[in-house]
C-alpha cells in the first residue's frame, strides 16, 4: 500500500483535496463562532431580567461579559504562533524542494549514462536497449520504493529470484554496476572511461539514500502536535476576543484567519512528504516517463547514425 501521508482523511475531505479541506476547516471554526453571538444576545436578554429583579447593575456586566477575551491577547499570541508556521513551513518546503533536487538530478545521470554508455562501447542498438531498460527500470523502481509500493510485475525476473531483493533500486543499481565492471574486465572499457562511467553510476545509490532520508525523517512529531495544539486554542478563543469589538463581523473575520492559519498548516503537512500521490506531492510518474523518453531518444538516435553510416 502507498504511503501516503494524508492516510486518516475522511471520504469527503478526500474528495475536497488541500485547498477544500482548508475551506470546509474554516466554514467549521466560522460556525463555532456563533456562539459568542448568541452568548451576548442570551446575555442582553438576561441582562434586562437581571435588572428588573434589582441585581447590582456591576454584577450584570459581570455575566454579559463572561467568556470574552481582550483581543490585544489574541495579537499577542498570534504573533508568537505566527513564529512557529514560519518555521513549520519552511521545514517542510525545504524537504520538498529537496527532493525535487534530487529527482532533477537522476533525470540528468540518466541522461548522461545513456549517451556515455552509447559512445563509450562499441554495443549493438539492441545490447543498448537492455542497458536502457535497467537505465528507465531505476527511477521507475525507486518511485515505488518511496511510496512502499513494490511492484514485481514491472520487474518479473525479480520474482525467480529466491529470496526475491527487497530493495529493488539497490538491486537494479547493482546489476548496472556488474555490466560496467565486466565491461573493465574484458578490456571494453580502460580505467579512464571507466571513471566517466562511474561518476554517474555511483549517483544512483546516493540519490536513493537522500530521498530515503527524506522519506523517514519527519518533522518531530511533538513539535506538529504542539504548533496544532497552538493553532486549536488561538482558533477557539479568537471569537471571544473579537466579539465585543466587531459584533456580527465577528464570524467572516474568524473565518478568514482560520483560513490562513488552518491553510499553512495543512499544506505544510501536505508538502512534508513528497513522494505520495497527494496534489502536492512531486510529479515522479511524470519524472519517470521524461527519462523514459529521453533514454530512448538518444538510443533512437544511435539506430539513425548506424544506419547513416550503414
Amino acid at each position: 500500500m502507498a504511503a501516503d501521508a494524508e492516510l486518516n482523511l475522511s471520504f469527503i475531505e478526500k474528495k475536497l483535496g488541500t485547498v477544500g479541506r482548508i475551506a470546509y476547516y474554516a466554514g467549521l471554526v466560522g460556525l463555532y463562532s456563533l456562539i459568542p453571538l448568541i452568548k451576548n444576545d442570551l446575555g442582553a436578554i438576561a441582562g434586562g431580567f437581571l435588572e428588573g429583579l434589582g441585581v447590582h447593575p456591576e454584577r450584570i456586566v459581570e455575566i454579559e461579559e463572561f467568556g470574552d477575551f481582550s483581543s490585544s491577547l489574541h495579537g499577542i499570541i498570534g504573533l508568537v504562533l505566527g513564529l512557529l508556521l514560519v518555521f513549520r513551513t519552511n521545514s517542510s518546503y525545504a524537504r520538498w524542494w529537496e527532493a525535487r533536487k534530487l529527482w532533477g538530478k537522476l533525470v540528468n545521470i540518466s541522461r548522461n549514462m545513456a549517451i556515455k554508455f552509447r559512445e563509450l562501447t562499441n554495443f549493438t542498438k539492441q545490447e543498448l536497449r537492455e542497458l536502457a531498460d535497467l537505465l528507465v527500470a531505476f527511477p521507475e523502481a525507486l518511485r515505488d520504493h518511496l511510496r512502499e509500493d513494490d511492484d514485481f510485475s514491472m520487474f518479473p525476473e525479480l520474482e525467480q529470484i529466491d529470496p526475491p531483493p527487497r530493495h529493488i533500486p539497490a538491486y537494479i543499481a547493482d546489476l548496472i554496476y556488474r555490466r560496467v565492471i565486466g565491461w573493465k574486465r574484458s578490456g571494453m572499457i580502460d580505467g579512464d572511461e571507466l571513471r566517466i562511467i562511474d561518476s554517474e553510476t555511483r549517483e544512483l545509490m546516493e540519490i536513493c539514500g537522500a530521498c530515503e532520508r527524506i522519506r523517514r525523517t519527519r518533522l518531530s512529531p511533538s513539535y506538529r502536535t504542539f504548533v496544532r495544539h497552538c493553532i486549536t486554542l488561538y482558533l477557539l478563543t479568537l471569537p471571544w476576543g473579537l466579539v465585543k469589538e466587531f459584533e456580527l463581523w465577528t464570524v467572516p473575520m474568524t473565518v478568514i484567519m482560520a483560513y490562513f492559519m488552518i491553510g499553512i498548516e495543512v499544506i505544510a503537512h501536505s508538502v512534508e512528504e513528497p513522494f505520495g500521490l497527494d496534489e502536492d506531492d512531486l510529479d515522479l510518474d511524470g519524472l519517470c516517463i521524461t527519462i523514459r523518453s529521453t533514454v530512448n531518444e538518444i538510443l533512437d538516435r544511435f539506430g539513425s547514425q548506424e544506419q547513416t553510416q550503414a
